[in-house]
């Protein structure tokens, strides 16, 4: 199959209709404009399953997760990919060490994507400069993420893994009303105001009718690696109580530990730097149950 350079600038003159300034010639037609009710729900193209990682809160280590799970998906022999859908924020070419990278088209003109370590990417993070701010209203923004979702050539998946950004928004409204996602797990800290956000974005997938995975605790216990002292720093079982309150399956724990941040930090994700440590199998270990619960 060939393949054409990368079209996309930042310099270019976007129109709100093709802000990613993709080549209009050979490309699949475009969605037609709901004049009343919800839009119909899709399965993406070449995927057989579709889970959403959602956090309503940032800087509770969700995208981490996102990533280290789908490397995960990988090792257990599943053929995965991830979709960074944080168009202001993304994250996921600096935790797959792929700052810099530039998708190209295929014939049909669409992106394809980046891979490495085994799982196919794609993200704004590729189609913008490493430092450029996307400076974007709603409109821009909605589009953008409607290219992202439905001009991809993932080329046969078992599963893809979306990395939503924080809040309940019109990204999240935008995903749930129109792919078919076959469950969603909610990441939080222990702490209360986190916990806060963490079940408003139960709620929302609730009432947008997504199957709900579970919700997995994050940043649980510290353990000092001096003297091997464990410290719940967030506090031990917040997340565990409200899955109880709320009727919500529990995951699992996962550590707060540097090894964890310095991974994700150099682009080597935890489940491909240590493999064997414990909170590798932690990651694999929710992968499992998430795959027999959405029967992958």
């Amino acid at each position: 199959m060939s393949i054409k350079p990368r079209l996309f600038s930042t310099f270019q003159c976007l129109r709100h209709e093709n802000p990613l300034g993709l080549p209009r010639s050979g490309a699949p037609p475009q969605l037609p404009r709901m004049q009343r009710g919800l839009p119909t729900k899709r399965p993406l193209p070449s995927v057989r399953k579709t889970i959403a990682v959602s956090s309503a809160k940032g800087g509770v280590g969700k995208s981490t997760i996102a990533v280290n799970l789908a490397l995960a998906f990988a090792r257990l022999g599943h053929r995965t990919g991830i979709l960074d859908t944080d168009i202001f924020g993304p994250s996921i070419p600096t935790l797959l060490s792929l700052n810099g990278q530039e998708p190209r088209l295929s014939e049909g003109n669409q992106l394809l994507p980046i891979v490495n370590y085994g799982v196919k990417s794609m993200s704004m993070g590729y189609l913008v400069g490493e430092d450029k701010p996307v400076v974007w209203r709603g409109l821009m923004v909605m589009k953008a993420l409607q290219q992202l979702l439905w001009e991809v050539e993932w080329g046969g998946l078992d599963v893809l893994v979306m990395d939503l950004p924080p809040g309940t928004g019109d990204t999240q409204l935008t995903i749930t009303q129109q792919v078919v996602l076959d469950g969603a797990i909610v990441v939080s800290t222990p702490q209360d105001i986190a916990l806060r956000d963490a079940v408003k974005g139960v709620e929302m997938m609730r009432k947008v009718n997504v199957p709900l995975l579970g919700m997995v605790q994050n940043m649980s216990v510290f353990m000092c690696p001096q003297c091997n002292h464990s410290t719940h720093i967030f506090g031990s079982e917040g997340v565990a109580q409200a899955c109880s309150t709320h009727n919500v399956p529990f995951l699992g724990d996962l550590p707060l530990h540097a090894s964890i941040c310095d991974d994700a930090d150099r682009g080597k994700p935890t489940v491909v730097a240590e493999p064997e440590s414990g909170r590798a199998r932690a990651f694999v270990a929710i992968a499992e149950r998430i795959a027999k619960d959405i029967n992958l």
